[in-house]
């Protein structure tokens, strides 16, 4: 094909087409930040031949709201709420960080019945992320029945949460020293058959997704990511033991009452799309249990909830790092006091950060209608991202 360049009249040769012999031209593509494949906010530049991505840079900040610079300028009692909602789908579990890195700092001892209640939501909080992408991820291949049977199985569990918490998202349930206060009475006996319910209708959703013959096509052997890369990025969580890397600090690092329990840990070697699949819907098998027996003990146990604060929250000078191993993987929280009653630094590593570097490794190579399925697969949270 040629053509009059605008500026010197010159001819201008461009090939456009593919064929016998022929080289087409790379195409630079911008997917988002505002697409219907896109997770929230995120923009991928892609450079395209023909339909095969040659490279690919993901680019974040988008959705940025300074959450870090926000801790410096509120007390130990307010920056909770901030905490919570860099992912909107772990508020629990962004909670539960801050609140160990402040009681490290100031040497508190939680009661018991608050650490075994604590361990209990925060893995009701883990099913609830996991449900969501179990069924969303169909979707975004194609299959929209899923959608409901993981909204179905989230609704049962979200009236649990809203009934302790009196929120359905962002439930603002933890305090420095324990919980916001004792849970209603006969709560333990309601979420126990909640757990019932959901662990006996989630087979619903495993046989219609797990082995479908589109689905298997669609994510097998598609956006491979060797145990070797995911180490590189710091990919954690499921991402991560999807690779064959076997890391969860509930049972390598126990926090709460993890220490207590026996925690499986979920792993698959393959590092696809369906890989990832299924260490999300496996976890959630395994959590439906660890609950349960969480519940058991709260059973169990009487004393209070939480430590009586004094009015003005003060942690003492110095600093400490904190580590959670959130639904998406690991979150840390390195906190430094200068003695005041506001932190002086509150840095958090969020999982989805570091999992969503793998894509620049992941996508190249693949086609473009595999961008969809690699790009659900890697389980992130865009506010996670840009905190």
């Amino acid at each position: 094909m040629t053509g009059m360049t605008a500026d010197t009249g010159a001819l201008r040769e461009l090939t456009v087409g593919t064929g016998a012999g022929l080289e087409t031209a790379d195409m630079v593509l911008n997917i988002g930040p505002q697409h219907p494949s896109t997770h929230g906010v995120l923009r991928l530049k892609l450079v395209l031949d023909g339909e095969r991505v040659i490279s690919s840079e993901p680019i974040v900040g988008y959705m940025h709201r300074g959450a870090e610079k926000l801790f410096e300028v509120r007390d130990y009692r307010q920056i909770i709420v901030l905490a919570n909602r860099h992912d909107w789908l772990s508020a629990f579990s962004n909670e539960l960080g801050v609140v160990l890195a402040v009681e490290r700092m100031m040497g508190i001892e939680v009661p018991e019945r608050a650490v075994w209640l604590r361990t209990a939501l925060a893995e009701l909080n883990r099913v609830l992320n996991h449900l969501m992408f179990l069924g969303s991820y169909p979707l975004e291949i194609g299959a929209i029945t899923p959608m409901f049977y993981a909204f179905r199985e989230r609704e049962t569990l979200q009236a649990v949460m809203e009934e302790v918490s009196g929120g359905r998202i962002h439930y603002m349930f933890n305090r420095v020293g324990g919980l916001k206060e004792e849970v209603p009475a006969g709560w333990t006996r309601r979420a126990r058959a909640a757990i019932g319910e959901v662990r006996r209708r989630l087979p619903d959703l495993d046989n219609l997704i797990r082995r479908n013959d589109i689905f298997l096509a669609r994510t097998v052997g598609v956006g491979v990511l060797s145990a070797a890369d995911a180490a590189a990025y710091g990919a954690s969580g499921p991402v991560a033991r999807a690779s064959g890397l076997d890391l969860d600090l509930r049972r390598d690092e126990p926090y709460l009452a993890y220490g207590s329990l026996d925690v499986p840990v979920v792993t698959r070697s393959a590092g696809d799309c369906h890989s990832r699949f299924e260490v999300l819907l496996d976890q959630v098998y395994v959590s439906l249990d660890l609950a349960e027996r969480c519940l058991d003990q709260v059973d169990r146990i009487s004393g209070p909830v939480n430590v009586r604060l004094p009015k003005v929250v003060k942690a003492p000078e110095g600093h400490t790092y904190a580590w959670t191993e959130n639904p998406l993987g690991i979150n840390g929280y390195y906190l430094v006091s200068r003695g005041d009653k506001t932190p002086w630094r509150m840095k958090l590593r969020t999982a989805s950060y570091a999992n969503v570097q793998a894509l620049a490794t992941l996508l190249p190579g693949c086609l473009v209608p595999d961008l969809i399925a690699i790009l659900g697969s890697m389980f992130f949270v865009v506010g996670d991202i840009d905190k």
